[in-house]
């Protein structure tokens, strides 16, 4: 038994009235201004008619991104999820109402065991999704699904863009929540969560039945907690009583096993009713035979008798922590003490006057908050190319999803999407009113510091569980007062990843489990392979360069000893495996750029051009991506530079992750017109979903998160806008695009016959390649004929295990034919013969081909580096591949001598650079030129000047983003 049984019998049938439909629409009409609740202790009175709303995220993920799409899996279909927000956005814009979403940004020490068993769902569901696709090679379904790679940031993205408010909690996510709501006059709260039921909200909505119909409606239930509690027979409080016996975090249910057993508690049906039903029933009448909660006292003396005093302990705590969370305990600890410098701030807040100075307050927070690469003229240039890079977006009037039928239409201006009313510069008065949660962590500090005492589970202890890193010189940094308030706030709004907070304030991190496949890996773990990226990450955010600086300093001043070790500074990280299951965390050491970083207050808060440069080499640096070629907007564009620096770091790595043709499959997708189309994605249709496929845009999206994580952490030198997932990747085409790449004999098939996709995607390709010593993974040998299923792709497609099928029996299949030839001789005579079949030997000898399997004239698509392809099977020349064997026409070879000395005669670099390095080429009026070198003019005409206008590779001194010359066309 716990806490959440308390939500399941708010759902139960059992309770009659415990949850009615509604539609907010119509409850969003019926508000008026004397129908608000009203509060004289609130810092700022609810205005206008509106019906507010605050949105628990975590607990509707999945709505949020727009339900169950059948492909959610393949990596996240982000432009699908951005125009579902568009709908809802619009939708609650028409219908009169507001919302503010809230995302879990803590690191509950307390809630540890909560997060591992959160943890270890997901993982038994992940391991489900891939035995399905293995076995069926088909989108899994929905009852299992898990919230794609980076989906949490795509989301505070995509609401930011939309103008939503948005805000990450710092301390104690429930708290923080409901006390926002109470203090700025929400009406209610969408969530499901039965700590919530126990907290008695204005108004508590279901998050997890929230539908946009066809009706133009948007339908949910609401769970009447007056109906509890009146079933029931409790009061307020002593439902909070209630919930600390269930079984909580404080107070664990094999705390309370015991104590559930002596009072009749068992997982026993009885009379056709369920175990959480009875039992709350059960506990119910225990509870209201209890003290009450005013007189907290006699209240522990009387479970004194059922429990011991550290439980007792336990059992206080947990109770005032639910009483903190009702409206009369809100009231209790809200008001902050009474001070005279407080009283002057304070002292009145029901004018429009007040109000409008705690929005100058509030304007000179976003200003504090904000990093000196946030400048207006950056922000209009930034809207700018975000418009340029949607140039293709197609918004349709009708969307369907794939849950309940439910839908939305739109009809108002798409300008709304492009970026005319996003919201999106942080320093304007829209996004103003989102500023007022940043005091919601002060509002509950009280409440916080009733668990604060609380030691966590010695199962999880760093300190009882593994010893500390053998380290001569440990040092404990000291993060800058305005580095610690600014990434507070901006924490708080949502605008930074939550990670780095957590590494400042605690030098510790929580990485959860992923979409990958732990028994049967073609790759390292994927937080593995980031680990040096964070690393990276650790040593900026600490200054580690500067310490090791100074320490070098004072070594040669002979304030330290010669012998003196380098400081070192270790982050905790929790991550799984099978060998520590989050029992411990890992203790990783910050490693320093291979350059001369500034500060961390240069980098967030220097104004100056070297700044500006020195934030974007920082970031560079960390996904090893410091190359002139990646900044030159010719090859990269702005908005598609996270992608090529996330596909250059998977591509640095020692061991080979990536395949030729899918590094090709994730940028001929990027490239791909129909990418921001949400209609033609949601009418395709996947022939085959693969586990490698979908592990690999996993791997892609978890490299987009720690982009964003060392963006933010460098000082943002590229701007949010730039950074949205939608703007270059789909899972569901991403898929499509890989299977085409199996089996499409060159990247002109792959982009649809397009040249003027493929040009841009050599370019782009040849920058992601710089200077790499290319290699690609192999690919894997073909299983026996047995094992392949009609319609599939050799080999990602093949399941693992065999599967039963209409074969032929082993023992009554025929002999294959020998290569060699033979005859047939029937008691000793020869009644048949038969020649050797050149053929079949060549095919049992030939390697099995997946990608391009043909060549000819501007078909071998690949960059500079060792191929994996088998030469002497790829066709020659011009023509249709010959059959192999001998050959079937005379032989003249004098002719073919003088073909060859013809050949040689003739200079043509430019043609032997090409087949040296398998570049595609095309056929112009100077001659065959590579792809990469040919540029597309806005007339429609090709030049070949793009070779002498590359950055020189010996600068050092790069450029910022946009500052290179364009000289490629992006809006083709």
């Amino acid at each position: 038994m716990g806490v959440h049984d308390l939500q399941v019998y708010l759902e139960s049938p059992s309770l009659e009235g415990g949850a009615v439909s509604v539609d907010l629409l119509k409850i969003a009409r019926n508000v008026t201004q004397r129908q608000q609740p009203h509060n004289t202790n609130r810092k700022i009175r609810p205005i206008g008619n509106k019906l507010k709303l605050i949105v628990d995220a975590e607990n509707c993920l999945d709505r949020l991104y727009g339900g169950y799409f059948s492909d959610w899996a393949c990596g996240g279909q982000w432009n699908r999820m951005i125009q579902f927000q568009s709908l809802l956005t619009r939708a609650i814009e028409r219908g009169n109402i507001e919302l503010a979403v809230v995302f879990n940004g803590t690191i509950e020490s307390c809630r540890m065991n909560e997060w591992i068993a959160e943890q270890a769902n997901n993982r038994q569901k992940v391991g489900m999704v891939l035995k399905h696709i293995n076995t069926k090679a088909t989108p899994p379904p929905k009852v299992w699904w898990t919230p794609p790679t980076c989906l949490r940031s795509a989301l505070r993205m995509a609401l930011r863009h939309l103008g939503v408010t948005v805000m990450c909690t710092m301390d104690d996510h429930h708290q923080e929540v409901i006390a926002y709501c109470r203090e700025y006059g929400f009406h209610g709260l969408l969530a499901d969560d039965a700590e919530y039921a126990a907290f008695d909200p204005p108004r508590y909505f279901s998050s997890e039945n929230l539908k946009l119909t066809y009706k133009g409606s948007l339908e949910t239930k609401e769970y009447m907690v007056n109906e509890l509690t009146k079933s029931l027979q409790l009061t307020q409080e002593q439902l909070c009583v209630m919930a600390a016996l269930m079984g909580n975090f404080l107070l664990t249910e094999s705390d309370l096993q015991d104590f559930h057993k002596k009072i009749g508690i068992t997982n026993v049906i009885r009379d056709n009713v369920s175990p959480p039903e009875c039992n709350v029933k059960t506990l119910a009448d225990f509870v209201r035979k209890l003290p009450p909660p005013s007189n907290m006292d006699a209240l522990v003396g009387a479970i004194l008798s059922y429990l011991d005093e550290n439980r007792a302990s336990k059992f206080r705590q947990s109770v005032q922590y639910y009483l903190n969370g009702t409206a009369s305990g809100f009231l209790k600890y809200c008001a902050p003490p009474s001070t005279p410098k407080e009283k002057k701030g304070h002292s009145n807040v029901q004018n429009n006057n007040e109000i409008s100075h705690k929005e100058n307050d509030n304007d000179l927070e976003v200003l504090g908050a904000g990093f000196a690469s946030e400048t207006t003229e950056q922000e209009e240039e930034t809207l700018h190319n975000y418009k340029l890079a949607t140039v293709n977006l197609v918004m349709s009037s009708d969307y369907t999803l794939d849950q309940n039928g439910t839908i939305g239409n739109s009809h108002s201006d798409p300008s709304h999407f492009n970026g005319l009313l996003n919201g999106s510069i942080p320093n304007t008065n829209q996004n103003i009113a989102s500023t007022s949660g940043t005091r919601v962590n002060l509002l509950v500090s009280s409440s916080s510091s009733n668990t604060s005492s609380v030691p966590s589970s010695p199962k999880h202890s760093a300190q009882s569980s593994r010893p500390a890193v053998v380290s001569q010189n440990l040092v404990t940094p000291t993060i800058s007062p305005d580095v610690l308030r600014t990434a507070s706030l901006r924490h708080q709004k949502g605008l930074m990843a939550s990670m780095i907070l957590h590494v400042l304030s605690t030098q510790e991190v929580r990485l959860p489990c992923l979409m990958e496949d732990e028994g049967n890996r073609e790759f390292p773990p994927i937080h593995d392979i980031y680990q040096p990226l964070r690393q990276r990450v650790y040593a900026v955010l600490f200054n580690l360069h500067h310490l090791r600086y100074v320490h070098t300093k004072k070594k040669e001043s002979g304030e330290l000893p010669e012998n003196s070790p380098q400081p070192e500074i270790v982050v905790k990280e929790w991550i799984y495996s099978r060998s520590n299951p989050y029992q411990y965390p890992e203790h990783v050491k910050a490693e320093p750029l291979p350059w001369a970083v500034p500060t961390l207050q240069r980098l967030w808060f220097g104004p100056a051009l070297d700044d500006k440069r020195r934030r974007m080499r920082a970031l560079l640096s960390c996904l090893n991506s410091d190359t002139p070629l990646i900044l030159n907007t010719g090859y990269v564009p702005q908005h598609m530079l996270i992608m090529a620096c996330v596909l250059r770091y998977i591509m640095s790595q020692d061991k080979p992750i990536m395949r030729r043709h899918e590094l090709d499959a994730f940028l001929c997708q990027a490239f791909n017109v129909d990418l921001m189309n949400p209609q033609y994605l949601q009418e395709l249709t996947l022939t085959v979903v693969t586990s490698r496929g979908v592990q690999l845009a996993a791997l892609f999206m978890q490299g987009v998160e720690m982009a964003l994580l060392a963006n933010d952490a460098c000082g943002a030198p590229l701007p949010w806008l730039m950074c949205c997932p939608w703007l270059y990747f789909d899972g569901k085409l991403f898929h499509h695009t890989l299977n085409r790449s199996t089996h499409s004999k060159n990247i002109l098939e792959v982009c649809e016959n397009h040249i003027e996709r493929v040009v841009k995607v050599e370019r782009m390709r040849k920058a992601i390649l710089e200077g790499l010593d290319v290699k690609f993974a192999k690919v894997p040998l073909a299983p026996f004929a047995g094992m392949m299923r009609q319609g599939l792709p050799p080999p990602q497609g093949l399941p693992t295990m065999p599967l039963p099928s209409n074969r032929i029996p082993a023992g009554m299949r025929p002999r294959p034919i020998s290569s060699r030839g033979g005859q047939l001789q029937v008691a000793g005579v020869v009644v048949g013969s038969w020649g050797a079949n050149y053929g079949y030997q060549n095919m049992r000898q030939q390697a099995p081909i997946v990608g391009y399997q043909g060549r000819g004239r501007g078909v071998m698509g690949g960059p500079p580096g060792p191929s994996n392809f088998n030469q002497q099977n790829i066709a020659r020349g011009r023509g249709q591949q010959r059959k192999p064997g001998p050959p079937t026409f005379p032989v003249n070879k004098r002719n073919n001598a003088n073909k060859k000395r013809n050949n040689t005669n003739k200079p043509n670099n430019r043609n032997q650079t090409s087949q040296e390095h398998h570049t595609l080429t095309v056929k112009t009026e100077s001659g065959d030129i590579p792809a990469d070198e040919i540029i597309i003019n806005n007339d429609g005409t090709v030049s070949t000047a793009g070779k002498t206008e590359d950055c020189i590779k010996g600068n050092s001194d790069h450029k910022g983003q946009g500052d290179a010359p364009n000289l490629v066309n992006t809006s083709h």
